[in-house]
């Protein structure tokens, strides 16, 4: 009786917990998931991670805006190198440089993070 008690108490506290829990994404992966969605112009990817805040404010169409200005230039590669990170008013910033092989300016990304969660990205 007691095995069986046992055995069904394992079963329930395991039936409880997620299966695939995995770790949360780094932040580095994120920006880079982001980069990808921006080149390719998919907003579902863009937004994936986001806060619903984030997921509300950004419309299709203002990632259009931003993917058409600079796909161009990051098919031709790119380099991101961290800057650091910052603590905000209880949000975690990122900063990145960002190196476009085509030789012209250098663009500045930055993401701002809450409870593993894009708050927030820029590329300037």
């Amino acid at each position: 009786m007691r095995v069986t008690i046992l055995v069904l108490a394992c079963l329930l506290i395991a039936t409880a917990l997620p299966c695939h829990a995995q770790a949360p994404a780094s932040p580095e992966s994120l920006m880079k998931k982001i980069l990808t969605a921006v080149e390719n112009n998919d907003y579902a990817a863009f937004v994936a991670d986001g806060t619903p805040e984030f997921k509300a404010g950004l419309t299709p169409q203002m990632l259009e805006g931003v993917s058409t200005q600079l796909v161009g230039r990051m098919k031709q590669g790119y380099e991101c190198l961290s800057l650091g990170e910052l603590k905000q008013q209880g949000f975690k910033t990122y900063l990145w440089k960002m190196v476009i092989k085509d030789g012209g300016d250098d663009a500045l990304i930055k993401m701002v993070m809450k409870d593993g969660l894009v708050a927030g990205f820029w590329i300037q």
